[in-house]
């Protein structure tokens, strides 16, 4: 791989082989952490201006962020930081709830018992963290008990369908209210699915699943209600 890059002075150079790639991630990090807020214009000139690339990869790059409904682009008007409905949270948790139900059934028969242990321990100590003002664990925790549910199923097109819509998952937890009674309630949520999990319990496993998702949604629509979560 040839190490050619292209990038202003004091900026980190982006390889030229994956130029679209690693502009993809970055743009996708400051609208998921909040450095381009929602409704924000987004100006692809000064942005290939700032990392010394051609209009050719930023172009391309918007097309991919529209596509993961997280920036839209106006005629006339330019391409702007979604502003997240009250429909993009139901339509994110609904497909969310259809996947991770499926794939919480195969992990169900399919995860070693050392795997889910880990993944229970891991959340026990992220909830006494947050306890202490510490969520960084949970959020940590929370992001590797989905993601390692869905890898477990084996199923390429499964996992990349949720990887498509992490991004925004991760975004609306950014915007919305952090409370202890919610990282509470997600974690007791987790707790079941992964006692379920462990005792083989395909059944019990997916209804915990489900009702996980389901809450996930109030919360979050709640934050939205409360203006907790500002676009």
């Amino acid at each position: 791989m040839t190490t050619t890059s292209v990038g202003g002075q004091g900026r980190p150079p982006l390889v030229v082989e994956s130029i679209s790639n690693q502009l993809y991630s970055l743009l996708c990090e400051r609208i998921t952490t909040g450095v381009y807020a929602p409704g924000s214009r987004l100006d692809p000139q000064a942005i290939a201006a700032e990392f010394g690339v051609s209009r050719t990869p930023v172009r391309d790059t918007l097309v991919r962020l529209e596509h993961d409904r997280l920036v839209e682009t106006r005629p006339r008007s330019g391409t702007f930081v979604t502003r997240p409905t009250r429909q993009d949270v139901h339509e994110v948790c609904q497909l969310r709830k259809g996947l991770e139900w499926l794939a919480t059934g195969v992990a169900a028969e399919a995860m070693p018992l050392e795997q889910i242990a880990d993944l229970r321990d891991e959340a026990v100590a992220a909830l006494e963290a947050s306890e202490q003002g510490d969520y960084e664990p949970f959020f940590a925790s929370d992001t590797r008990i989905h993601r390692e549910i869905v890898a477990a199923t084996g199923n390429s097109r499964l996992v990349s369908t949720r990887n498509s819509v992490e991004p925004f998952v991760y975004w609306l937890r950014v915007l919305g209210a952090t409370g202890q009674h919610r990282l509470a309630g997600s974690t007791r949520r987790h707790l079941e699915i992964l006692d379920a999990m462990a005792d083989r319990d395909v059944v019990a496993a997916q209804e915990a699943a489900a009702v996980h998702l389901d809450e996930v949604e109030e919360w979050t629509l709640a934050d939205m209600a409360s203006h907790a979560i500002v676009t």
